[in-house]
Order: C-alpha cells, then structure tokens, then sequence
C-alpha cells in the first residue's frame, strides 16, 4: 500500500530545497504516447509551491474560505488546513468503482455549506453488469463523507468516458459534464444522458427553465468534456476531448449555450453543419486532453492537460494557448482563488509517470 507523507507546506519546502534534482527522462505510458518527468532544472513557466503530496489520483479542487477539498478517485476527500493535511472516505449507498477514467470524479461543496456541512459529488459504480455514473449529496462527518441523497442516477458510463467535472453556476444550479461512454451516438440522443452538460437543481428536480422540457440536459453533442467555469459576463465555458486515433487531437474549448448541439461525433475542428456549434478553439492535430479550466479576475481562461502535461492560459481574443507551467507531468484540475492558481498533478492515474512525490497540489502567484 502507498505510504502517504502529508507535510505541513514549511517542511516541504525545506525539504524539496535540500533534495538534488532527478534525472529526467522518457517512458512509453499505457496510452501508447510518451509521458515526461523532468528534472527540476528543466522545469519551466510560473514559479510555485507545493501544498500537498502523495494524493491518490485527485480529481477535483474546491475552496471554503482557506481551507482546500480535494476529491481523489479512489474515494476519499482530502482537506487541507492550516497546513494539516487529513484524508476521509466517501461512503455512498452504491460503491464507488474506481475503474478505467471512472472513481471519485467531480467534487463541489453545498453553497451553505458552512451550516450544512454538505456537498455534491459525482461517481462511477457497477450495476448489473454495466458501468454507471450517478451525481449525489454528502454531509461531511468527523470521519468520513456520506451519501444522504440520489440526485440522479444511470448515467452511462464505461472505462472511458465518463465526463464528471460538476460546478455551481451563477444562477445556483449544478452543471454536471457526462461523457459519451466511448459511444459517440449517444451524444447525438438527446434523450440520453451520455455526452451532455446537464443542468440540475440542488434538490436533483429538473429546472424549469432548462431548454428542453422536464430534461436535464442543457447542452449535447460532447465527446468527454471535463471542464466548467463561468467568465465575468456569465458566459460558459468548456474543455472537451477530441477523437482519438487517425484524425486525432481537435481537443476543444466551448462557449456553451442553452440547449445547442457542440457536433460530436460528426463534427471536429473547423467542420461546420447546420444546427451544430463550432469551438470557439481547437488544437488541431495536436492531442492535449484538457481537463479543469478557471477563469481569472480578467476573463484569462486556464487550461490544465493530460496529455499535454502543461498548464495553459487561454484569451479569447488572441485564439492561442500560451504555457503557464510544464514539467510537472499530467495535470487534471485548475481553480483561481485570491490571486493564486492552484493545479492538481495526475501522474499516478494509470496513464502517467510518477514522480517520487506524486501526486501533488501546487500553488502559483498569478
């Protein structure tokens, strides 16, 4: 079992000051691509700190006030405060399976959380056979998160594919991103939850207002997005997977808009189709895999990558990704809070190259 060495921040960076950097180097990863480790000396962009080591797969960053929640995919919420670092489980009434790209995904706390002790978390499970998704509420114990209700279930899932980044919006509702299950139809069906951006009330009933009656889905035609934020005119926006294989990359972000149809399957990069929306950016042939975006207090989008191991800075008016932070590996979520950034690195979901220290939460000045 991996022996996990929580730190208070002051240590670790006595520590990582005293440590003589690693080699670098290159390993095939079980994608198929190659996955970088650089040594310190070879890191580039923002300087930053570590406050947190040794997670288990994080997934998700979310903030009350000072104090930091981390999802991990095996199931558990870690909490940071004050430098102290302490790990829960999550106990639902359906086991969470972590799986393939499935486990303990999204992860936001209740907006009275402070009264409540509530949160909202998506996650994969196994039911007769098939792999499923489901969106719940938690109330946080001494030990442990537990589940006190279903707010919706069966969501398709599968070993890829599963979406997962929840976010409250403006307007109080959640937004949950599904993905299409490894099944690109699905997010044609509008009567499917697979491949969607569903727009739920705290209370799991179907928003009046939603674009299309007595359903969940807000927006469709999403491959696997994985990325939710809002800029400061209330506009959304997304990350989205592109296609694998032969054509590949076209990895996506979106402007999202109620109830319109983001293409996918039959659409990528600069295709255009009647009734379909284009990207407002793709990345070509280049595969990145972004994952968590965050608006700053200027409307600057941040973008974190898997496969493109960096995180990036996105200004709509300029079209193009700049790289804010690389050499750290994969990196699955981005949250702006007080002038800083925070970053999640992925390296130890199966897919990466871990480090000694793996996985890590990084903090930068902007």
């Amino acid at each position: 079992m991996k022996r996990h060495a929580f730190l208070p921040y002051a240590l670790i960076t006595a520590i990582m000051l005293l440590m003589p950097a690693c080699s670098g180097g290159y390993a095939p990863s079980p994608s198929g691509g190659e996955e970088r480790r650089e040594s310190a000396e070879h890191r580039t962009g923002a300087p930053y700190k570590v406050l947190a080591e040794d997670l288990e797969t994080p997934w998700a960053i979310d903030f009350h006030g000072e104090v930091i929640f981390l999802s991990e995919r095996e199931g558990n919420v870690v909490q940071i405060r004050d430098g102290q670092i302490s790990r829960r489980p999550v106990v639902t009434s359906k086991p969470i399976a972590s799986i393939g790209e499935g486990g303990l995904l999204g992860f936001v706390l209740a907006p009275d959380y402070e009264e409540s002790k509530a949160a909202f978390v998506y996650h994969t499970y196994e039911q007769d056979g098939a792999v499923k998704n489901r969106l719940v509420r938690l109330k946080e114990h001494a030990t442990s998160w537990k589940e006190t209700a279903s707010l919706l279930e069966d969501i398709p899932g599968s070993n890829v594919h599963n979406g997962g980044r929840i976010a409250i919006g403006p307007d109080g509702f959640l937004y949950v991103t599904t993905g299409d299950a490894g099944n690109g139809e699905l997010a044609q069906d509008a009567e499917n939850l697979a491949g969607k951006i569903l727009r739920i009330s705290l209370d799991g009933s179907v928003p009046s207002d939603n674009p299309m009656p007595d359903s969940y889905v807000y927006s469709f035609g999403h491959r696997n997005a994985q990325g939710l934020d809002w800029n400061s005119d209330g506009e959304l926006y997304s990350s989205e997977h592109g296609p694998s294989g032969t054509p590949g990359g076209h990895d996506e972000i979106n402007n999202i808009a109620a109830g319109r149809n983001y293409g996918w399957p039959a659409l990528i990069g600069d295709a255009k189709e009647s009734g379909m929306e284009q990207p407002v950016y793709h990345t070509g042939e280049t595969a990145l895999a972004p994952s968590g975006v965050a608006f700053d207090e200027e409307d600057v989008l941040y973008v974190a990558t898997l496969r493109g191991s960096k995180l990036y800075r996105y200004e709509p008016d300029k079209d193009e990704l700049e790289a804010v932070l690389e050499g750290e590996g994969r990196l699955r979520d981005v949250k702006v809070q007080n002038g800083r950034i925070y970053v999640i690195t992925n390296n130890t979901d199966g897919r990466g190259v871990p480090g000694e220290r793996d996985d890590r939460l990084l903090v930068l000045e902007i």
